[in-house]
């Protein structure tokens, strides 16, 4: 789990890898969640009008259904 701090606020980006033949992105995805709650949760003395939104899968490789990214 990565995160990057700016003036809007702050981006979580979680990677989550498997040798087996399912996709993982849900795991990726809850990880990406619970990180943003949880500063949601520290921080909500200073801001309880925070926004958490744009939670997406971005990318993925392998799997059944083969490599998928987002359109940009």
């Amino acid at each position: 789990v990565d995160f990057t701090l700016d003036d809007h606020g702050v981006t979580v980006k979680a990677t989550a890898r498997t040798a087996g033949q399912t996709g993982v992105e849900m795991e990726a995805l809850a990880a990406t969640s619970v990180a943003l709650l949880t500063i949601y949760d520290m921080a909500k003395a200073l801001d309880k009008a925070m926004v958490i939104r744009d939670v997406r899968l971005i990318a993925k490789t392998g799997g059944k259904s083969g490599d998928w990214r987002r359109p940009e």
